[in-house]
């Protein structure tokens, strides 16, 4: 496969694992080197790849990224007991224009993802997951992103892509792919009342910061039915990161947003996983090593996951049946993991691409809230979502 947008991983990453101890990643993982070239890609499940694309940042003022302490601090931790092969295929490199960056993006995710292998993604301004999300345009046809974020980024769709306003330009562009957009962490005061509300009335997911940190679990249903999976570094508080990262003194502490990167890894659905916001500084190494430690997480993940979702074999799952007013809702739980689904009731007379997404992750809460007479939230978004 012709990846020639790709540059090699730095020859200085490349001496500094050289003196790594022979059970570091950095030993384990095949990289794209000048001496080596692009590794093959059999039987690899795991790849990542750097874009060092910012232009479309509104605070961008010339500042170039790199991820070579990002990759040093990685490669020297030890991994877990993994059966994945995992490989670096170096960076891809600003283009002439944004818009060829987008582009080598699109190419190399889409192949990346034809292959069964996931990427993941080290970025510099958010509006890359709009490249991202348009290279699954052959592959699938309604996608699910959830972001990790303090901002809903919807912004004005009529004016030119950036990275507080891409999701507009997802929600507007054509081919019409996106199916849910869930923001994970949102703080009030950085989002206007007119994005709230758009948000509601598109019927798509968002939550609080302080609900999630109140209860990190939460986010393991969203994760499941996620495709595209986005960490914006500015949701991690100032004091877990560097000087060049510290954005608000509220954020998700380095413990959540690793657990959040975990339960994205598990989930079976999750085919690409991106970290973006990043700034390079001197003083580095708080936000170098959040960060490898959080593709580590992801990477854990990965290796945690337990195909729970064949619900043809009665033998695998319970079904409950629960009665609220008048809607019947349907329970599912795996009895191999415990998680648990409930069912969206299909609309044979709308015209929508969801038949084959009739069932939502749910926790164990939502079916003992159901059996109490409440009907879930996500269960009635996702079923006004289908009826349109």
């Amino acid at each position: 496969m012709n990846f020639n947008f790709l540059t090699p991983v730095s020859d200085a990453v490349l001496a500094h694992s050289e003196l790594l101890a022979q059970q570091a990643l950095g030993k384990k993982i095949k990289i794209h080197s000048k001496q080596n070239g692009i590794p093959d890609l059999d039987g690899v499940q795991l790849a990542i790849i750097g874009v060092l694309e910012n232009r479309n940042d509104v605070n961008y003022i010339g500042t170039n990224i790199n991820f070579d302490s990002i990759r040093k601090t990685l490669y020297t931790l030890f991994p877990g007991n993994w059966s994945t092969s995992i490989v670096d295929l170096g960076d891809i490199l600003p283009g002439e224009s944004v818009e060829d960056t987008y582009f080598a993006i699109r190419t190399a995710i889409t192949v990346l993802v034809e292959k069964n292998i996931i990427p993941i993604i080290l970025g510099g301004s958010q509006d890359l997951i709009f490249a991202n999300y348009r290279a699954y345009d052959n592959i699938m046809p309604m996608v699910n992103i959830v972001n990790v974020d303090t901002n809903f980024d919807l912004g004005d769709a009529n004016l030119p892509i950036k990275n507080n306003s891409y999701v507009g330009k997802i929600i507007v562009d054509e081919p019409y792919n996106l199916f849910n957009y869930s923001t994970i962490g949102y703080q009030t005061y950085f989002n206007s009342q007119e994005e709230i509300d758009l948000m509601e009335k598109l019927y798509f997911e968002s939550y609080r910061l302080g609900e999630i940190s109140a209860d990190i679990h939460k986010v393991e249903p969203l994760l499941r039915d996620a495709h595209i999976v986005s960490v914006d570094l500015k949701s991690i508080r100032a004091a877990e990161v560097s000087d060049s990262l510290k954005y608000s003194p509220n954020g998700f502490s380095g413990k959540e947003i690793c657990a959040i990167a975990r339960y994205a890894g598990i989930s079976n659905k999750v085919s690409s996983f991106g970290i973006y916001e990043y700034s390079n500084s001197k003083n580095d190494s708080a936000s170098s090593m959040l960060i490898a430690q959080m593709i580590w997480y992801f990477i854990e993940g990965v290796n945690c996951r337990v195909k729970d979702d064949d619900f043809n074999n009665e033998n695998e799952f319970q079904k409950y049946n629960v009665l609220v007013e008048d809607d019947e809702l349907i329970f599912y739980k795996s009895l191999k993991t415990g998680r648990w689904w409930i069912e969206i009731p299909f609309l044979p007379d709308v015209n929508n691409k969801l038949k084959k997404h009739t069932l939502l992750p749910c926790m164990h809460e939502d079916y003992v809230f159901a059996t109490q007479g409440e009907i879930p939230e996500r269960w009635y978004k996702a079923y006004r979502k289908n009826s349109f």
